[in-house]
């Protein structure tokens, strides 16, 4: 324990002073300019002077009973806390009393198998990015190759000299680094023709007299030399000849591969998400891998209808550019990804425009797309009042000259506008919009700036309008609600049914976190289950299942179905208006229990991606596929042997591709999760916890890996080892967290009176918090307490049915049954 502590306090100032020493062997000081050394040197004293000062601060010399605690957490069943206890109830009974004594006779001989704990530091924990490894390496190898004050004397050898320890000449044609070709040694090239990648560079170096050695070359329209004419450089721009003339010259044609343009194309047309977000999917390839993109839209004047406050000449707008989004890892000689961006604000929101996507590889090359005409994706307005000053507000934004007209308009909302809005700030806010126009039309200070300040007002005020003035998530469900009902009544169109459908899941999620916010104790069950509170108690319904029943909603008013829809809706109101929270115990909180909540919740997201991956494979092969039957004819030749990249479409391809991103995003989760402060620290039940989380981010790796390459059956594999991991790193982490928890109470123990007793076994150790229900705490690590209490009780009882068994032994069975 002393070695643990003295390497965490002291490993960071240790490692800043080996790269500091590093760091002067090479010479360093002497290579940055005027005091800019004595500042570095100043930085890394006063560095390791900090870090050591924090280090010895938070040093703790270990304690004896530390020490003790720390080797009884090794053994099992901790024979030395044992040794220490004293039989709490029928100390006078002899029988009792011998059974303690055999009791105590086994813990010392547990207690004598006792070895010394090895240090267990953890580094790795306390230092993600490795510090003290750089500074050993560092360390190693100025210690190995660093002779101070002797870094720089062989730079700058004349050519003499240097033609006395090599060839002639030499000579290295590197390709550009995003090809990943390797470079060439041209004094080991025997062939006389090779290809080379466009933009190559090509370095020779000549040793002896200056002039001895010519170089004659087609490849570029010029060489770069340095001052002795000894260094020449140039690239490789096109397909022609290198020679070098004079003793041992060589001769070679060299064919330069063209880079090819990059060629990009939009999967479809742009479309609508929810909240209106626009979505582009787009397929973008290169020889040797896109760099970057960018989605280029235009206002299609030709397609737009100048009607009412378009009828004016716009004012200028530059093209809007997005950047496309590209992969984080992987090869990018074939993208496929969704541009999402929410496109709302624009001014060009819900109109004609062209999209042109652009692609550009590292060499600078760019491709477009073929364009293409659609409707600017935005966020839709049902509300008319809200709808109304939307459009003003494309007007203001198409051209200030529509400012007296929007002006006239608002006016003209405001006749008669009693109880028409739902917010009943909006009057107010509309007439302070139209003084805000008024006015600064009179004083000419109606400016762009200006413009755009009230238009964003405007936008605030739809949204207002549009949601109303909802006071919490409750008012939020009931007005979703509404608004559907009122849709299913009229027969509305399907985009406008998604919308509000969308809408009201949403606000049903609201409304659920809203419970959980009002009930901090409430501890939801596994699945997320939710008391309705109908006229069966006790009935639980999950939000998995209130999510079935919206698709179902909306799936028969896709059909036509609307008598059944209503019918469905009626129950899901009746359930939405009834739900409660279920409420769990109470009880303060132990160390590590966030973490244990975030590793819950990794579990339950890595199960629902799970659960969309099974899904998928159910998509693609069908039942008969699952079941390794050969698909049927225009079904695609699947033999259910698992899917390759080759033979999936283009969707399910590209939901592959977002499942692997998401399987990634997770497992960096679960990593940030592991350097959290998790139960069980130096323990085993801790150790084997996070031995557990390790695999699971291994199965999780191996999981992303086989969805980017279409195999679904191996995807599934991993996610089951991984959801199999998590489970049992999380039942090691309870397992000591109960031991903590055990040893906090059995501290305070000795405060209690006998006659609280009853928390206690007939070993005098502790039950759980429901001791007196008959659920004990977990005395037994990595088994399920309640199902380990009815194996027991069952032996007990199967024992003392068997009159065979002694009078005395029958009596102590029946004392131990007693009080369960």
């Amino acid at each position: 324990m002393l070695a643990e502590r003295a390497a965490r306090a002291l490993w960071l100032p240790v490692s800043l002073a080996l790269i500091a020493a590093a760091l002067w062997a090479f010479d360093l000081h002497t290579r940055l300019p005027g005091d800019a050394a004595l500042w570095v040197a100043g930085g890394f004293a006063l560095a390791i002077l900090v870090s050591l000062g924090i280090g010895l601060w938070r040093f703790r010399w270990p304690a004896w009973a530390e020490a003790v605690a720390r080797l009884d957490r090794t053994l099992p069943g901790r024979p030395l806390a044992t040794l220490t206890d004293h039989q709490a109830i029928n100390a006078g009974d002899p029988a009792s009393a011998a059974i303690w004594e055999a009791h105590r006779a086994r813990m010392s001989a547990a207690a004598a198998r006792a070895r010394a704990v090895g240090p267990k530091p953890q580094l790795a924990r306390r230092d993600p990015y490795a510090l003290r490894l750089v500074a050993l390496t560092a360390a190693a190898v100025a210690i190995l190759f660093a002779v101070p004050g002797q870094q720089g004397p062989l730079a700058g050898m004349p050519g003499a000299a240097g033609a006395a320890i090599g060839p002639s000449w030499e000579g290295w044609i590197m390709p550009p680094g995003y090809t990943d070709r390797p470079g060439l040694y041209l004094n080991e090239i025997e062939r006389d023709s090779f290809e080379v990648p466009q933009g190559s560079r090509v370095v020779l170096r000549f040793y002896g007299a200056p002039g001895a050695l010519t170089l004659e070359q087609s490849l570029d329209e010029g060489v770069r030399a340095d001052e002795s004419g000894q260094a020449l450089e140039f690239d490789a721009r096109r397909s022609g000849r290198i020679e070098i003339d004079g003793p041992n010259g060589r001769a070679w044609d060299v064919a330069v591969a063209a880079d090819a343009l990059p060629q990009i194309t939009a999967d479809g047309a742009m479309t609508r998400a929810r909240g209106g977000v626009a979505e582009q999917v787009f397929t973008a390839t290169d020889d040797y891998g896109v760099q970057s993109g960018e989605a280029v839209i235009t206002l299609d004047m030709a397609a737009l209808d100048r009607r009412y406050g378009l009828q004016v000449d716009p004012e200028p707008r530059d093209p809007l550019r997005l950047a496309l989004p590209m992969p984080m890892s992987g090869a990018r000689d074939s993208v496929t990804e969704t541009l999402r961006e929410d496109l709302s604000l624009h001014p060009w929101a819900n109109m004609p425009v062209r999209v042109v996507l652009t692609a550009t590889d590292a060499a600078g090359q760019t491709g477009e797309s073929p364009p293409s005409t659609t409707l600017l994706p935005g966020r839709r307005f049902f509300e008319p009042s809200a709808r109304a000053l939307i459009e003003l507000r494309r007007d203001l934004l198409w051209s200030r000259e529509n400012a007296r007209r929007s002006a006239m308009l608002m006016r003209a909302m405001l006749h008669r506008s009693d109880n028409a809005f739902l917010f009943r700030g909006a009057p107010a806010m509309i007439r302070g919009a139209v003084a805000f126009i008024e006015t600064r039309l009179d004083d000419d200070s109606f400016t762009p700036e200006a413009r755009d300040e009230l238009a964003q007002d405007l936008w605030d005020l739809a949204l207002l309008i549009e949601e109303g003035e909802l006071a919490n998530a409750r008012e939020r469900l009931q007005r979703a609600r509404d608004r559907l009902d009122e849709a299913m009544e009229r027969g509305a169109d399907p985009a406008e049914i998604q919308e509000l459908m969308d809408e009201l899941r949403e606000a049903t999620r609201d409304y659920m976190e809203m419970l959980a916010e009002q009930m901090p104790d409430a501890e939801p069950e596994q699945g997320d289950q939710r008391d309705m509170g109908g006229e069966d108690e006790g009935q639980t319904v999950t939000q998995s299942q209130i999510q079935e029943m919206m698709d179902r909603i909306q799936e028969l008013m896709e059909e036509g179905r609307m008598e059944e829809a209503a019918e469905l809706m009626a129950q899901l109101n009746a359930l939405l208006d009834n739900l409660q929270m279920q409420r769990g115990e109470g009880g303060e909180s132990m160390p590590g229990g966030e973490a244990m909540e975030g590793l819950g919740d990794t579990l339950g997201d890595q199960q629902s991606l799970a659960d969309e991956t099974f899904e998928q494979l159910q998509e693609q092969f069908g039942d008969e596929g699952q079941d390794g039957q050969q698909s049927q004819p225009g079904e695609g030749e699947q033999d259910g042997e698992g899917s390759q990249p080759g033979e999936i479409g283009k969707d399910t391809e590209q939901a592959l591709q977002e499942l692997a991103e998401r399987q990634r995003a997770l497992r960096e989760r679960l990593r940030d999760q592991q350097l959290e402060d998790l139960p069980g620290e130096g323990t085993a039940e801790g150790e084997n916890g996070l031995t557990a989380l390790e695999e699971a981010n291994r199965a999780m790796e191996r999981a992303a890996e086989a969805l980017e390459q279409g195999d679904m059956r191996g995807a599934l594999e991993r996610q089951a080892e991984a959801l199999d991991a998590l489970r049992e790193g999380l039942r090691e982490f309870r397992d000591a967290q109960t031991a903590d928890r055990r040893e906090q109470q059995g501290s305070e123990g000795e405060q209690q009176t006998e006659g609280q007793g009853t928390g206690r076994d007939p070993l005098g150790r502790e039950l759980g918090s429901e001791g007196q229900q008959g659920e004990m705490g977990s005395t037994l690590p990595g088994e399920n307490p309640r199902a380990r209490a009815r194996e027991l009780m069952d032996e007990i009882r199967r024992r003392l049915a068997e009159r065979e068994r002694s009078e005395d032994e029958r009596d102590y069975l029946d004392r131990l049954i007693e009080p369960y």
